[in-house]
């Protein structure tokens, strides 16, 4: 008898432990994930219920939580919602939240670790936590001026200082107003968010971190060159130049942008290439170096790392392994199935202005409790050295001459050394290009890089290119924060 009581009793204890080891796996260690996971009613109810934390530019709250007399007890609402909406996101009731408004929530709700106490004096009390603040890094001039020089263009602009990762200006277009979504009503919020998701233009989408990706055109031959610098070859290596080139095994033929030799001779340096953004001598160019170091050296910028958060996470840049010599020399000037994003180009320019350290971007400045103490402040982090302090001053000095007497011209700022690098992708037979410009300024003493892209061309068609429609772009962002 004895021995089956025994035998009960262990199963009992085993089954005990299961249960208080699941019970202890759930409520402790896995409480984050399912205090954020989309799906958890309770915790979408109580962030409604909570008066949640304002997210602040400049010290103005561009999202507040204001009073109302429903169920819910707050409306979340947003002040020049369509400016700010890459970086606020939305919050809803019905569908989750994206932006600093998702990637956040826990703080913005009063929920997150270090409010805890906050927490448990609210239990005490009987009161709902207070969310915390979170304080921008977005500069609002500089916004406004990426908005404004962006205009009707459907595309993106992200401008950074390259000393610290600080986002200074986040833009997406079409845009959208989140308070559309922050409704209560069902019916309502139903109808805003059927009609931006069925938007072709998919205005829901924040172009400058991702989306399909765009791709790079010629401010690739940035990381190109600093593949071939890092590698031993000079501004001077010469290259072959002849006005078309037929790719190897190929039928396709590779022309420079202005139809004919790179600068008119028979031969083109690195330099002249990178300064007049001839495709030719950077397609033999892409080839010598092969697709290992130029991968390697992508990667060392931040291409294909997963990781990245700003603190939203960020869609990867690409640049796969190519098949073919052909395919090989294409991709060395941004063409194949390169893929990048503008935070991508910003960051590159950001390493070369830094001199070849790059800095983690990030959104936040500060996150503060109620109380106005600081949870989280900003810590400028490095990302890694990508390049050489050799390096970067040889890439910086080419991207100057890319505008004072280059295919970047358009970005010249009187007065001002500007570096940049425009760049105009072809995305198949007959449809428009993809427009790019990235770049810095001062050169000198650099206060911002920037990255701008337009789609469809920019309503050009096949006419349009990058020194014409995005380096202008640009040129008034790095304006804006030089005026500052």
């Amino acid at each position: 008898m004895n021995k089956e009581l025994r035998r009960v009793s262990i199963v009992v204890l085993v089954m005990f432990l299961a249960l208080f080891s699941s019970s202890t796996v759930i409520q402790v260690f896995q409480q984050d994930n399912l205090r954020a996971d989309d799906r958890n009613v309770r915790t979408l109810y109580a962030s409604f219920s909570a008066e949640r934390g304002p997210i602040l530019v400049d010290g103005e709250p561009i999202a507040v939580s204001v009073p109302v007399d429903d169920e819910y007890k707050y409306q979340r609402t947003y002040t020049d919602g369509e400016l700010y909406s890459a970086v606020t996101g939305y919050f809803t009731l019905n569908q989750g939240n994206t932006g600093i408004e998702g990637s956040l929530n826990d703080y913005l709700s009063g929920t997150a670790n270090e409010q805890f106490l906050d927490q448990l004096n609210a239990v005490f009390t009987g009161q709902n936590p207070k969310g915390a603040a979170v304080e921008l890094t977005i500069d609002p001039v500089v916004q406004q001026a990426a908005w404004d020089a962006l205009g009707d263009q459907k595309g993106a602009v992200i401008a950074l200082d390259p000393s610290t990762g600080a986002i200074l200006a986040m833009v997406s277009k079409p845009a959208y107003d989140p308070s559309e979504l922050a409704t209560h009503d069902a019916a309502a919020f139903r109808e805003a968010y059927d009609r931006l998701i069925d938007d072709p233009d998919d205005p829901l989408i924040n172009r400058t971190i991702a989306g399909d990706l765009n791709p790079p055109g010629s401010t690739f031959k940035l990381i190109v060159t600093a593949t071939a610098l890092e590698n031993g070859l000079s501004p001077d290596t010469k290259f072959p130049n002849p006005p078309t080139l037929k790719l190897p095994q190929s039928d396709s033929v590779i022309t420079n942008a202005e139809g004919g030799a790179c600068g008119g001779g028979s031969t083109a340096t690195i330099a002249t290439a990178l300064r007049l953004s001839c495709n030719i001598p950077f397609a033999q160019l892409g080839l010598q170096l092969g697709y290992s170091k130029i991968a390697q050296q992508a990667r060392k910028f931040g291409f294909e790392d997963d990781g990245i958060t700003i603190p939203m996470s960020v869609e990867p840049s690409v640049y796969p392994p190519t098949q073919s010599d052909a395919e090989q020399m294409l991709s060395s000037f941004g063409q194949a199935s390169d893929r990048v994003s503008p935070l991508q180009m910003a960051m590159v320019s950001a390493a070369i202005a830094n001199g070849g350290r790059l800095m983690t971007p990030t959104l936040v400045e500060s996150i503060s409790a109620p109380d106005l103490t600081v949870l989280q402040g900003f810590e400028p982090t490095e990302y890694g050295t990508p390049i050489s302090q050799a390096t970067a001053s040889t890439l910086a000095s080419m991207m100057v001459d890319g505008v004072s007497n280059g295919a970047a011209s358009n970005a010249r700022i009187n007065g001002v050394a500007v570096a940049g690098k425009t760049g105009t992708a072809e995305n198949g037979a007959g449809a428009p290009y993809t427009l790019w410009f990235t770049g810095f300024a001062p050169a000198d003493d650099p206060r911002v890089a920037v990255a701008v892209v337009v789609e469809n061309g920019g309503g050009l068609g096949q006419s349009g290119f990058g020194n014409l429609v995005a380096a202008p772009i640009a040129r008034t962002v790095m304006e804006a924060v030089l005026n500052r």
